[in-house]
């Protein structure tokens, strides 16, 4: 057994964020944890690996354990080798002690036993191929393999290839993956996969990606809340069983909650009239066997009392209702536009980085989309998606090519790494409320003349943040729920054309079936550039823009 969590609680200042977790991963298992964002799915990988102290309970652990956050961060002046060398440092040390023990040892009085252990580890890890393991990793993954590249040159999807290559080379007993589908091509998915099917320990992954539940886990932990108040294990693999199996569940609580809130209606009813018999105006005449019937009203009332502690003592609680995606109605057309003109017209794109690298350059290539138009953007990591995008929305200037757009068309973008400060970039951005941010946004757009104020959105009635959500600071939301306020930050002008580079990421797996739907009904234009396969196949009728 490699880990074993009972009981296990974790809170943050004010914050409950965790309760009842009760899980088992062993060589073979390949747990799979889902989740709304905000339910505490990384919070979770951290007390698995032992970074976060439990309020209560306790986690069990044996072996190794290596785990991939969703966002490494870069020090000043650390390199890819760096990185590379810290990670494989003890497989490293391992094979040199197991090379001198075996060099040093005596036939005639060495100690045999103490050698095989050390044999035996070396050989469960393979620890002399570490480095071969490691460039194999980077290169399937296309990271970066500059040793003396520094890390804070390079981007965040970038950087997580480079970590997560790292970690699947270390060959830990138990592997950690948070989101390990965000950066990832095709290729990069297929080795990925591949590698976590065949890992020799055990593997708990949170991820929102449909195809890879499908492909990698065999049981799904859920965090959502339960009718039990604990989170929920389906044992049986696959999404769709998943799915359904959580569904029937949903179903069971709720009808649980409308018979015992139907009972409790009809007890309190009984209760007002017991009461009603003991007012004086219910009471008989002199005469009548007063006091026998005061009697009886008691009686009443007291069994009703009973009744009603009774179900208070064995009612469930409301299921709170998840959050479900109210997309806005958005707009096709302003008046007086021409349904046949494009919103946005883009070609011969050419973009240019600041030291006179080319990211882009697409000659002789129109991208042109209309009022209610569809677009799906694909090709490999490097290809140029995000800056053809950014390019497309206005967002990045070009150095060769032209882009015209329909006058006073309001675009909502969502970027590949969001907009959303984590604390660091921003300080003063991040300490904001969400409503706070919300509201400095639309300001913004007014002074710009790019929002019209009978057509904002309110963020509150989008259904990707709660209220409560929405009054904390910015910096204490998790990734995923940062990622779903760059959403709101998209849709608060209500845009006639909205650009997504990979609107999946970090997202939960009911937040990414609701806005694939969306996608499909809404009237706005709509561009997409993901990896995310099932995203992919469900937006497959819609013309695509192959980058590969």
């Amino acid at each position: 057994m490699h880990l074993v969590a009972t009981d296990l609680a974790f809170a943050y200042p004010g914050r409950p964020v965790l309760a009842g977790v009760d899980l088992r991963v062993s060589a073979g298992v390949r747990l799979g944890v889902v989740g709304e964002n905000g339910s505490g799915k990384s919070t979770l990988l951290h007390l698995l690996a032992g970074d976060l102290v439990p309020s209560s309970g306790e986690v069990r652990r044996t072996g190794s354990v290596g785990m991939v956050e969703q966002e490494l961060t870069a020090p000043p002046g650390v390199t890819v080798g760096d990185l590379v060398d810290a990670t494989l440092a003890d497989l490293r040390r391992l094979a040199a002690d197991l090379e001198a023990a075996a060099a040093a040892f005596d036939h005639e009085s060495g100690d045999l036993a103490e050698l095989s252990t050390l044999l035996s580890r070396a050989e469960h890890l393979a620890a002399w191929d570490a480095d071969r393991r490691v460039d194999e990793a980077l290169t399937r993954l296309g990271a970066v393999r500059d040793r003396d590249r520094a890390l804070e040159t390079l981007s965040v999807g970038q950087r997580y290839r480079v970590r997560l290559a790292c970690r699947l080379a270390e060959r830990a007993d138990l592997l950690l993956l948070d989101e390990p589908t965000n950066h990832l091509d095709d290729s990069g998915l297929d080795y990925l996969t591949e590698t976590v099917v065949g890992w020799h320990g055990g593997v708990v992954l949170v991820t929102h990606d449909r195809e890879l539940i499908d492909d990698v886990v065999t049981a799904v932990y859920d965090l959502d809340p339960s009718m039990d108040g604990v989170p929920v294990l389906y044992g049986q693999p696959g999404y769709l069983s998943y799915r359904f199996a959580k569904n029937q569940a949903l179903q069971r609580w709720k009808q649980r909650y409308r018979t015992e809130q139907q009972r409790a209606d009809e007890l309190a009813f009984r209760l007002d009239r017991s009461y009603e018999g003991l007012s004086d105006e219910w009471r008989p005449p002199k005469g009548s066997q007063k006091h026998r019937r005061g009697t009886r009203a008691r009686i009443h009332v007291k069994a009703a009392d009973r009744l009603v502690e009774k179900l208070k003592a064995e009612a469930v609680d409301v299921p709170p209702p998840p959050l479900e995606l109210a997309f806005p109605d958005l707009p096709a057309l302003s008046p007086g536009w021409d349904p046949a003109e494009p919103l946005v017209d883009l070609r011969s794109p050419r973009v240019e980085s600041p030291d006179g690298g080319v990211r882009l350059d697409l000659p002789g290539t129109r991208l042109a989309v209309p009022p209610s138009g569809r677009l799906l953007v694909v090709g490999p990591n490097g290809t140029g998606k995000s800056t053809l995008l950014g390019a497309f929305a206005g967002t990045l200037p070009l150095a060769r090519g032209t882009r015209t757009s329909s006058e006073g068309v309001r675009i909502g973008v969502v970027g590949q790494e969001g907009r959303v400060p984590d604390g660091g970039a921003d300080a003063r951005r991040s300490s904001e409320s969400g409503f706070d941010a919300y509201a400095a946004e639309a300001l913004a757009l007014l002074d710009r003349g790019e929002l019209d104020p009978e057509h904002l959105v309110p963020v509150a009635a989008l259904g990707l943040l709660t209220e409560e959500e929405l009054d904390r600071p910015l910096r204490e939301l998790s990734v995923g729920q940062r990622r779903r306020f760059d959403i709101a930050l998209a849709l608060l002008h209500a845009p006639h054309l909205l650009v997504l580079d990979e609107p999946t990421n970090h997202l939960s797996v009911d937040l990414v079936d609701a806005l694939t739907i969306a996608f499909e009904r809404t009237s706005a234009a709509v561009v997409v550039a993901t990896h995310d396969r099932r995203m992919r196949a469900d937006l497959a009728a819609w013309p695509v823009l192959d980058l590969g």
